[in-house]
């Protein structure tokens, strides 16, 4: 009966608004046309709520995102993504064809482990003064990889013509790009890809911009 009335429930989004790991998660939510209640866990305030005790007890790792769903709480965006595309109907964000799902794979692991914990904010706190250039170059290296490969398996998105995991990710990041000045014209695939995704519902509803702990000077 406990497992039953968990399933009931909506999901719990511990997030923070200009978070790309949050933005992954609730655009696979948006995606799937999931309703979910959202708890800020601000990062920067009161020396970061997220390396509270309290919050540690949902993520060891006092990083955001957490989320509660099924009478669990996850942590790590992609295992959450996963979970959700295995649980709920609605557009598949893995596509069945394993040479595909591998594509979609290699892509947001190239982002999720390969660009962004290098430019999060923990990070670059330690970086100091040279945090701008240090993000700049680890996002450029990054993008000069990722527009070599979405040349090969991009259609309409980043794999075929479906959107999936990796667009998922993608879009986080590029706004992390503009965030720190990298030119994006740069990248070509990229940046059409982007502007794509950013048309669509699911990617403006999820946007950092329009969040319940959205800063009132950056809320659109």
């Amino acid at each position: 009966m406990r497992t039953s009335l968990a399933c009931l429930m909506k999901p719990v989004l511990h997030g923070y608004f200009r978070s790309s790991c949050s933005w992954r998660v609730r655009i696979a939510f948006a995606l799937k046309g999931i309703e979910y209640d959202q708890v800020p866990v601000h990062l920067i305030k009161d020396g970061g709520q997220q390396l509270t005790d309290q919050y540690k007890a949902l993520n060891p790792m006092q990083q955001v995102p957490a989320v509660s769903i099924d009478g669990i709480t996850l942590s790590q965006s992609l295992a959450i993504i996963q979970y959700i595309d295995e649980t709920r109907s609605g557009p598949r964000l893995l596509p069945d064809d394993p040479k595909l799902r591998a594509q979609v794979r290699m892509i947001c692991d190239l982002i999720a482990s390969g660009i962004q914990p290098l430019q999060n904010l923990y990070v670059i706190e330690k970086i100091g003064a040279e945090k701008v250039q240090w993000a700049q170059h680890f996002i450029s290296r990054g993008f000069e990889a990722l527009e070599l490969i979405l040349k090969q398996t991009a259609g309409t998105y980043c794999v075929g013509n479906e959107v999936s995991m990796a667009d998922i990710c993608l879009v986080p990041q590029v706004y992390n790009a503009e965030r720190f000045k990298v030119d994006v014209n740069q990248f070509p695939t990229i940046k059409r890809l982007n502007q794509t995704l950013t048309e669509l519902e699911a990617f403006k509803v999820s946007h950092p911009s329009c969040q319940p702990d959205t800063p009132d000077d950056l809320r659109a």
